[in-house]
């Protein structure tokens, strides 16, 4: 997909624009500064599918209560290096985001620890939470499971979501490593935003119901995302819905509700964070001197014909992080009066 050439806004403002927008849904200011942050946090790293866009649906399931307005940590189980918590349809970003809080702070005390959550919703971009555990040096893998859109591999029926998973591991004077990707060849969310903005899609996507290849992301959306390296694919995604369906006892597969298309049933998604202290096999100041070596000796491989540099995990994002820091974050024509309606809905004028 292109890069948006839309209207460009301030991250900040746009940020204290979209946290009133939850806080007039009914939210309280500190759970809708959370969602804000996370969703203003996607575009600045050019993940664009996971950012505001999401707006006008996540405030359309408060509306019709399908989310609570205010999210509660309902303790399921505990023990001292895990939790299993059940978030009763609570707002899936601000569940994962503290739930990445309680896995690092437990992992810090015992030195590793494993959290899962269960009746959540869409937690938006899972690059934020293993991000956070490695800022608290610590290493992380975070999963989540997604309405079912990609058939296992030689089916023809949809099973398994995107179900994406993220790892991040703290470096020393590197950046950090960030790694996020989804199970499918693309997030379900870039289609959807081809089709608000009138895009085609690139062939290898996604199929139609039918099966056959399509760059029409209406047809896409009816139809199935593709499993990414064929059965490789397949085999991760059906880890992630066994790490954060069948372990926490959330949905998976077919039984998750639809974001956008189920508005008259809660989604009750999974989550899955396993956290470890870096220094939990070797000082830390050591693992993190061996972690530099390793990205410095990774970037002085010959370039292969046609590249210009090798990238770490989650470089390309931090780099457009910056970049959209200084120039503004572009909003194509669609997502911006889709923001502004919102705000019409909720009496909020835009104010950029």
């Amino acid at each position: 997909m292109a890069e948006p050439t839309g209207f460009k806004v301030n991250h900040e403002k746009l940020e204290q624009y979209v946290s009133a927008l939850f806080q007039e849904a009914g939210m309280d200011e500190e759970q809708a500064a959370i969602i804000a942050r996370h969703l203003v946090l996607a575009n600045l790293r050019g993940i664009d599918s996971h950012g505001v866009s999401r707006v006008d649906i996540y405030t359309k399931r408060l509306d019709y209560g399908l989310e609570r307005k205010k999210t509660a940590v309902r303790i399921v189980k505990e023990t001292a290096s895990s939790m299993l918590i059940d978030g009763d349809n609570g707002m899936g970003i601000v569940l994962a985001s503290k739930g990445i809080e309680i896995a690092v702070e437990k992992a810090k005390g015992t030195g590793l620890a494993v959290v899962g959550i269960k009746n959540s919703g869409h937690c938006g971009m899972l690059a934020d939470y293993t991000q956070y555990a490695a800022r608290h040096q610590c290493l992380a893998l975070a999963t989540t499971n997604a309405p079912s859109n990609m058939a296992p591999w030689g089916g023809k029926q949809g099973f398994f979501g995107t179900n994406p998973f993220s790892y991040g591991v703290p470096a020393g004077e590197e950046r950090d490593i960030i790694f996020d990707m989804a199970t499918s060849v693309v997030a379900r969310g870039k289609i959807t935003l081809a089709r608000k903005n009138k895009e085609q899609i690139p062939l290898g996507w996604a199929i139609t119901k039918e099966g056959r290849p399509t760059t029409d992301p209406d047809e896409a959306l009816d139809g199935l995302v593709l499993p990414v390296g064929g059965p490789k694919g397949y085999g991760l995604a059906f880890l992630v819905d066994v790490l954060s369906g069948l372990l926490t006892g959330a949905a998976f597969g077919p039984y998750i509700g639809s974001l956008y298309k189920d508005l008259d049933r809660n989604q009750r998604i999974g989550q899955f964070f396993f956290v470890m202290r870096a220094d939990l096999f070797e000082p830390l100041e050591e693992f993190k001197r061996r972690i530099d070596q390793m990205i410095r000796e990774i970037r002085q491989i010959p370039l292969a014909e046609g590249f210009e540099k090798i990238y770490m995990p989650g470089e390309l994002e931090h780099e457009k992080a910056e970049e959209r820091k200084m120039s503004g974050i572009p909003l194509t024509g669609s997502v911006l009066q889709e923001l502004k309606a919102v705000g019409k809905r909720y009496g909020i004028d835009w104010p950029l």
